[in-house]
């Protein structure tokens, strides 16, 4: 049986929320991304907490979509009596010289046909379940206290029937307005529809900024979309997913909390938002790396928290999980590891703040420490066995995805150097960059005819496709057409989806392919020139969206399954990579 994630996502860069297509608030963590839900039914049915509307009859059909260009969401619910619709969104728009994007998510219940009867549920948690709330009714709706911060509802509902979760006909437009902390007290109304108006402009305008081709349009706006809203604006951090633990394959007990902000997936992410030419989220995680400071040592980490916190400890908690998947974890151990590839990671992301004149980097003087700083952890890890990008836990291998970010690292630097016309710099970073191109090679195996996971390995891994998409193979050259042959003869499934790798982990041989590895690998036929295959695997692999067009982590290659922490930015970052790899390879419309 085909399992797919029913929900779509809102939010406004401070917060996310899932929207399950019964209207039920699935997901929602208050005051961040990383904090404890205040809605977890994805984690936990039975004390998860609800903010559902449910009609008394039985329902015929529901339909769920976001309205154009937009993160809004409506849902519309036909009944034996009527039929209305739910609009969620929570508030985004630039008030004076900073945006507006309070910790609100708006409700909006408009009767469509008939007079159904529903009742609205709403129980917030705290704690990840274990608190519940006291409700209050108030002369403008209810607050609900006993959480680390007030909650507050505004409405045009009478508080008593919440409470008492009775039903009522709906004969007019219905508001609800759920706060943390500062609440709304009047004029409830007339304020969600303006929020709203404002909002959905937002979105529009911030779509219409975007540079993009006619191919997939649709799906790359989508995608686009889904990314910024995993940007945590206060501070510029990138977050890999919203959500915790919901697993790679079931009963895997691969089960991960991706809230935080990788290094890795950052780079690829910011590279996407480059693509589709909005730069502004590139200086904010500017902003965010020069704020985190490195261990005494030297050393950054795979990943921080929002704030840049570097203690990430990983608990595991009571709680049913996802379809009964446990163990259900918070905090991440990966923030632990050795993985080397950080420093090139972070090199070539914030290479074009250096090389585009439009970007303010330009006139700050300081911005070479941290370009030193980096090669200095480049020089001093070379040779080092790290985790590797798929952060394995028991074992280190020299990897040469680890040594092929050492080399883009320092090419970047050399890029920089020139730019500022600094000997030194340029000089030592072409060091380590000759340096990096022999390790390299070093994972080259004759026997295989293409460059191994590691030194001394016989195991490929699609992190290797990078190997061409980073320039360090001639994309036209027999060694990158033949090393791409032999990736598809071993991690490719025939309907087009890619393994990571094949070999055992800690957690014994992967269940499920990768999302990012079969955009890697649609990105990489564009680059070698496969151009009308890598635009048939791109619909192909487009399609294990769920039905808000919404990119899982992992799917079943079996049955087409969606599984892993959802909506991954990783796979929609892939999405529109990929995409802009084929539009700049085409030459003739008739493709698209």
């Amino acid at each position: 049986m085909k399992h797919t994630y029913n929900t779509g996502i809102i939010g406004n860069c401070s917060f996310l929320a899932h929207v399950a297509i019964d209207t039920n608030i699935e997901w929602l963590c208050w005051p961040m991304f990383d904090s404890s839900f205040v809605f977890g039914e994805l984690l936990d049915k039975e004390n998860g907490g609800t903010f559902r509307i449910t009609p008394k009859e039985e329902i015929l059909e529901t339909r769920q979509e976001y309205i154009e260009n937009t993160n809004v969401i409506t849902t519309t619910v036909t009944t034996k009596d009527g039929k209305y619709q739910v609009v969620d969104f929570c508030p985004r728009h630039k008030n004076t010289d900073q945006y507006s994007k309070p910790l609100m998510l708006m409700r909006k219940i408009e009767v469509l046909e008939g007079t159904p009867q529903i009742k609205i549920t709403l129980t917030p948690k705290g704690e990840y379940g274990k608190v519940s709330a006291d409700p209050v009714v108030t002369k403008s709706g209810i607050r609900f206290t006993g959480l680390a911060a007030a909650v507050e509802l505004a409405t045009n509902i009478n508080g008593n029937n919440i409470i008492n979760n009775s039903y009522f006909a709906l004969n007019e437009t219905k508001y609800l307005a759920l706060t943390w902390g500062t609440p709304i007290k009047d004029h409830i109304e007339e304020y969600t529809e303006t929020e709203l108006q404002k909002t959905i402009q937002y979105w529009k305008n911030w779509v219409f900024h975007m540079a993009f081709s006619n191919f997939q349009q649709e799906r790359i706006i989508r995608s686009a979309l889904v990314l910024k809203l995993h940007q945590f604006e206060e501070t510029g951090a990138v977050i890999a997913a919203s959500t915790t633990s919901l697993p790679e394959a079931p009963g895997s007990g691969r089960n991960w909390d991706y809230r935080y902000c990788w290094m890795r997936d950052t780079y690829y992410t910011l590279n996407a938002f480059n693509n589709i030419g909005h730069y502004e989220e590139l200086e904010m995680y500017f902003h965010y790396i020069q704020s985190i400071i490195p261990k005494d040592d030297g050393r950054y980490q795979p990943l921080y928290s929002l704030s840049g916190n570097r203690s990430l400890v990983e608990q595991i908690i009571d709680l049913p999980g996802y379809l009964g998947n446990q163990p259900v974890r918070v905090g991440n151990q990966a923030y632990e590891h050795i993985q080397n590839d950080v420093y090139g990671q972070i090199l070539v992301t914030l290479l074009p703040l250096y090389i585009d004149n439009r970007l303010s980097i330009h006139e700050n003087p300081e911005s070479l420490k941290l370009v030193n700083r980096l090669l200095d952890k480049i020089e001093t890890t070379m040779d080092e066995p790290d985790a590797g990008l798929w952060e394995f836990r028991d074992f280190a291998q020299q990897h040469c995805y680890t040594f092929l970010f050492h080399w883009a690292g320092s090419s970047a630097a050399i890029k920089i150097a020139e730019i500022r016309n600094n000997k030194s710099l340029l000089e030592r970073a072409t060091q380590l960059r000759d340096a990096a191109a022999k390790n390299i090679e070093a994972c080259y195996n004759e026997e295989l005819g293409a460059y191994a996971n590691a030194i001394g390995s016989k195991h490929l891994d699609a992190s290797s496709l990078q190997l061409i998409l980073m320039g360090y193979l001639d994309e036209n050259s027999d060694r990158a057409k033949n090393h791409l042959l032999a990736l598809e003869k071993s991690l490719m499934t025939k309907e087009g989806l890619f393994y990571r790798y094949k070999h055992a982990d800690d957690f014994g041989t992967p269940e499920t392919t990768f999302l990012i590895c079969a955009f890697w690998h649609v990105e990489t036929l564009a680059a070698v020139g496969r151009i009308e295959e890598a635009i048939s695997q791109f619909k192909k692999i487009a399609a294990y969206e769920n039905h808000m067009g919404l990119l899982s982590e992992d799917v079943d290659a079996k049955t087409g399954s969606q599984w892993g922490n959802f909506p991954q930015a990783y796979s929609h970052v892939g999405l529109l990579n990929a995409a802009s790899r084929i539009t700049k390879k085409l030459d003739t419309p008739n493709f698209l």
